[in-house]
């Protein structure tokens, strides 16, 4: 076997700019694939930590059939004290949970005693709120200031909006909101400072206290639009969801089910349904997913076109060894040399080329995402006037499929060569010019 690698390492230094091309070649499919892993994994993992980190959460619990009307921010399909009772009973005894916030979500008019526009709203825990989504209080940009994120009778508003009406910290505004029962009620905050927006110019969520969207709408109790929960281990999203999903059948029913009940709720609910209740992933409520998605599929097609750089050119380079040493072929045949040796002779050839390959790809594309996060490339996402900064990554596991891949693609690529020197007939390989 050591005699085997010597004389392929030979052959491979005979032709020696024909190798230095072909394991160019590889060594640039493995740059381009490993590094565009690294770098769009980082924007991804920075692309979804905005979104759970400082809005969402990493799930929602909702009545049935809250999420499909949603638009319209529906109050007769809120969470019941009872109800929401148990389901905290439920998260405090999972300990996979790191914290959990109830929120009331409501659509409202906003003036500022001159000009008038809609506004949508959510009523929080501010402590709560903080734990669940803990990049919240960063995307304060304007009036920001120690203690909690608000007081009660506070407003927290988007830039958009405070641009656009010229209001600024510490400016009196009113709210105007209609109940569950049709009745108009408003009130007056105190602007405490504003918020930039993470999906956009349209963003115009804006915060108050809990107890203050409780009393603009006339509420009688401690219910709640939606429970955001914030997980310890984010890997674990989709079991935590199943797990979910099934704790919450248990109680959902006679906390949620009778009067008032969303229609068509039952505890034989399919997909995200728990009784009367429903489980939503960030994913499941955020449209920027589909990027995720993309990012994903491109992944896929980058690897589809290193193996097809790979394939094509050791197969070439392997065709052409075979072609021009016909002659040594048949000598090494004539002398006795099995076609079984002829076979692994090429074989490990081809093997050689993607081990090189693959070893100068991945010692280039380490330092690359070394040099990377020791020269910070920073982006800018959506609205926000900070930039993050990008920490390329990679993992271990995905460094050992891109190279099993490269050196698997590499020795069937020489197969067929291999396959045909090691059946040639010596006398006509002699004969050969």
């Amino acid at each position: 076997m050591h005699k085997l690698f010597t004389i392929a390492i030979r052959n491979l230094t005979r032709f020696g700019r024909r190798t230095l091309l072909t394991s160019s070649l590889i060594t640039l499919g493995i740059v381009g694939v490993l590094l565009f892993i690294a770098v769009s994994g980082s924007f991804k993992s920075i692309m979804i930590g905005q979104f759970t980190d400082a809005m969402l959460g990493h799930l929602e619990v909702h009545r049935k059939g809250y999420v499909a009307s949603i638009d319209s921010l529906p109050l007769n399909l809120n969470m019941q004290p009872a109800i929401v009772a148990k389901v905290e009973g439920v998260l405090n005894a999972m300990p996979q949970v790191e914290a959990y916030s109830g929120r009331i979500k409501l659509g409202a008019m906003f003036s500022n005693f001159t000009e008038t526009t809609s506004i949508r709203i959510n009523g929080v825990d501010p402590v709560r709120e903080a734990a669940t989504t803990p990049l919240l209080p960063g995307r304060v940009v304007e009036g920001a200031g120690t203690g909690p994120l608000l007081n009660r009778g506070e407003i927290l508003i988007p830039t958009v909006l405070a641009r656009g009406m010229k209001v600024k910290p510490g400016d009196t505004v009113v709210l105007v909101a209609t109940n569950r029962d049709g009745s108009v009620n408003g009130k007056t905050f105190v602007v405490r400072g504003a918020l930039e927006s993470i999906s956009g110019p349209s963003g115009k969520d804006g915060y108050i206290h809990i107890d203050d969207a409780r009393q603009l709408l006339r509420m009688p109790g401690a219910e709640v639009s939606e429970i955001a929960i914030r997980l310890k281990d984010p890997g674990l999203l989709e079991p935590m969801k199943a797990r979910l999903v099934q704790e919450l059948a248990k109680v959902a029913g006679s906390g949620q089910g009778g009067a008032g009940a969303a229609p068509g709720s039952g505890a034989g609910d399919a997909g995200t349904g728990a009784g009367g209740l429903e489980v939503h992933t960030w994913a499941d409520l955020s449209p920027f997913a589909s990027i995720v998605r993309m990012i994903d599929l491109l992944a896929v097609f980058i690897k589809i076109m290193m193996v097809s750089i790979v394939l094509i050119s050791v197969m070439n380079v392997m065709m052409m060894a075979v072609y021009e040493r016909i002659r040594e072929i048949g000598t090494i045949a004539a002398i006795g040399t099995p076609p079984g040796r002829i076979l692994s002779l090429f074989l490990t050839e081809g093997l050689l080329l993607g081990i090189g390959g693959a070893a100068l790809g991945t010692a280039i594309s380490l330092g690359v995402i070394y040099a990377l996060n020791v020269w910070k490339v920073s982006v800018r996402f959506g609205m926000q006037q900070s930039p993050v900064v990008l920490t390329p990554a990679i993992r271990a596991v995905d460094i050992a499929v891109i190279v099993a891949m490269v050196v698997l693609v590499a020795l069937l690529a020489s197969l067929q060569p291999a396959w045909k020197a090691s059946r040639m007939d010596p006398v006509k390989a002699l004969g050969h010019v």
